[in-house]
């Protein structure tokens, strides 16, 4: 089985100027665990939820919270945005992708096309349903 018949398709993209802001809310709003970064329409990085929270003042959305607080979601996607992010094409059988989660300290894997522009996500959570749903 390819990783095109597990892979989630559903992707939201940001760019690297996009703020920590706009990264907070798509992650308060959707369902979404990772965003990925794209320059062009090509991959160019990875935001997991929590390099979000790693990033901003946890005192963000309470009473203690401060202007400077409230300033860390001003920062931008580039500042902490994990670079040259591990990729598999659509057609890569998913055993590399478990190979992959066993060998790296990765939380997903960018699917991408062969001018590199996404076109999926695959998590551990996907290859989970997978086997549960061939049993």
């Amino acid at each position: 089985m390819s990783i095109e018949n597990i892979m989630t398709k559903k992707i939201v993209t940001v760019e690297l100027d996009d703020t920590l802001g706009t990264v907070k809310d798509i992650f308060d709003n959707l369902k979404f665990h990772h965003l990925l970064v794209v320059e062009s329409g090509k991959l160019i990085g990875v935001v997991s939820d929590r390099d979000l929270l790693k990033a901003i003042s946890p005192n963000i959305g309470t009473i203690a919270a401060t202007d400077r607080d409230e300033a860390t979601l001003n920062k931008k996607v580039y500042q902490i945005m994990t670079r040259k992010p591990v990729t598999l094409r659509p057609h890569d059988p998913i055993g590399d992708a478990v190979d992959l989660f066993n060998t790296q300290r990765i939380s997903c894997v960018p699917i991408v096309d062969r001018e590199f522009r996404p076109v999926g996500i695959l998590t551990w959570r996907d290859i989970l349903r997978a086997i549960v749903r061939k049993r």
